[in-house]
């Protein structure tokens, strides 16, 4: 019986880093890069309609998904319910397909927010709603300091003609996005100026009525999206309420609802945010989100600050950040804190070492010894396992083998600089050796009378040659999701490592 030998061999010219254990081991310190990575669950969101359908992606070319954009991920769309139901039953979901497609198609994702009462419109929530019955009331409002001239008109959120039409609404929304994954997050954004849950310039409810519609809607969007991440804004607790713990964000976040911050850095410090505590609740177990005032309007009120806004990413352990203007102007103006911000937003893995035997013999088991660091602010919540991967000279993957003891959503998080290295170690097996069956089976019977039998009395489960070991992390079953910072990537989110020959003994 002949016994297949894994020769793994160190690529000295293309791993520098690389340098041999003992005589049976080789040890890799892999350069881990500064790149923007682009990730689940993570990244920069760009605004494509900011409660207008002009801002801020109308200068953008058609098809453009901003790859220029380091770190950019999600296309954000914030639409009053009018323009997706102008009619009851009819939908212009075109509105949304038309700039999703080209993301979606790039792998990146999609997110949403239908809102119900606007500054700019008499009826963000469609006017014939109200005329099916639905309450409300008649008001004034300017955000530019000027009298206002036009008559608005908000529901009465829990109005019960409101909430049926808007329940189902948004249960034909959620045929296309409850469990959709190509959709990052939805916002609760039914209730309240701009979807924030403001009524001081409206309607004025008490915080206690607040809390009770609150609670309404989270319910609502609940039940039509139990499958999909929603958020909510943080001003339902009260935009400049100072603590850490209210009714509303609480039961928000018994229901899996997380966070968003709307919005930071709309005033000079030290108020630029209110928040920060009230985020310390959510980020462990939920992806905080945070939106900046609009860029312009907060540069010229001299409330902008780089350095703030790296510091909010900190201070929320934020995992996605907003592009809330011109997406080209502000990364023009601010390209330096985006590069900061991209190696600490949202979970960031590091392959700090690998160790790995320099022979193992197929079917029987050798370790593979890891140590990993997450050096962004927040955990991987969608978790991943590590995965050893073989390819041939061709290119081709010839053996996987994933560890599925070690979850990388177990790696802590930490202050900069401070990141709390993990080893690991993975048992893994190549291949196999065991007898080919022969009782009863014809079609070796014939392939030796036929002498065109190839074998031994094993099975060959992998050839002798020459073999490149990468290292990944995704799904269970060696599927890549999470991209490293390492070099040496093969376009899949596999990582070359070192050189392994397969040779017989």
């Amino acid at each position: 019986m002949r016994t297949i030998i894994f020769c793994l061999l160190c690529l000295a010219t293309l791993f520098p880093a690389a340098v041999l254990g003992d005589e049976a081991r080789v040890v890799v310190h892999p350069e881990n890069t500064d790149e923007a990575l682009l990730n689940p669950g993570m990244g920069w969101v760009c605004f494509h309609y900011s409660n207008r359908l002009w801002a801020y992606g109308s200068q953008v070319e058609p098809g453009d998904t901003l790859d220029w954009f380091p770190g950019a991920s999600v296309i954000y769309f914030r639409l009053p319910w009018c323009y997706l139901e102008p009619e009851e039953g009819k939908y212009r979901w075109d509105l949304i397909d038309s700039y999703a497609q080209p993301w979606v198609t790039q792998g990146k994702k999609i997110a949403l927010r239908v809102t119900a009462c606007e500054n700019r419109f008499r009826y963000a929530t469609p006017e014939w709603v109200q005329k099916a019955g639905a309450k409300g009331i008649d008001y004034k409002f300017s955000t530019t300091g000027t009298t206002a001239q036009e008559t608005l008109w908000e529901p009465d959120y829990k109005d019960p003609v409101f909430i049926e039409k808007l329940g189902n609404f948004l249960a034909a929304m959620a045929k296309r996005y409850n469990g959709n994954p190509d959709v990052a997050f939805i916002d609760i954004g039914t209730f309240g100026m701009w979807g924030e849950g403001h009524t001081g310039g409206t309607s004025k409810l008490s915080q206690e009525e607040t809390d009770r519609v609150v609670k309404i809607h989270i319910d609502l969007h609940k039940k039509c999206f139990p499958d999909t991440l929603l958020c909510i804004s943080d001003d339902v607790a009260g935009s400049s309420r100072q603590g850490n713990s209210f009714p509303s964000t609480d039961y928000a976040f018994s229901q899996g609802v997380t966070l968003r911050d709307d919005s930071i850095l709309v005033q000079k410090a030290p108020k630029q945010w209110y928040h920060a505590g009230m985020a310390q609740k959510f980020w462990p177990t939920l992806p905080v989100i945070i939106e900046h005032e609009h860029y312009g309007l907060s540069r010229e009120r001299k409330a902008w600050d780089p350095a703030l806004l790296l510091e909010s990413v900190e201070q929320y352990h934020c995992s996605y950040m907003s592009i809330h203007w011109w997406p080209d102007v502000f990364l023009k103006e601010n390209r330096e804190v985006v590069a900061k911000i991209n190696r600490r937003l949202g979970y960031r893995l590091e392959l700090r070492e690998i160790s790995f035997p320099k022979e193992v013999s197929i079917g029987q088991s050798f370790n593979i010894d890891t140590t990993w660091a997450n050096v962004g602010v927040a955990p991987c919540y969608g978790g991943g396992f590590v995965a050893f991967t073989l390819k041939n000279r061709a290119g081709k993957i010839a053996w996987v083998s994933t560890d599925e003891s070690f979850d990388v959503r177990t790696l802590p998080v930490a202050v900069p600089g401070a990141a709390q290295e993990v080893k690991h170690t993975s048992g893994c097996i190549a291949g196999i050796v065991t007898p080919i069956p022969t009782i009863n089976d014809g079609v070796v019977k014939y392939l030796k009378e036929s002498k065109d039998f190839p074998f031994g009395e094993s099975v060959p489960t992998i050839r002798p040659g020459t073999y490149q070991l990468y290292i990944s992390v995704g799904k269970r079953d060696g599927s890549p999701v999470i991209a490293l910072p390492l070099n040496d990537s093969d376009g899949a989110k596999r990582y070359k490592i070192g050189k392994i020959v397969v040779k017989n003994r």
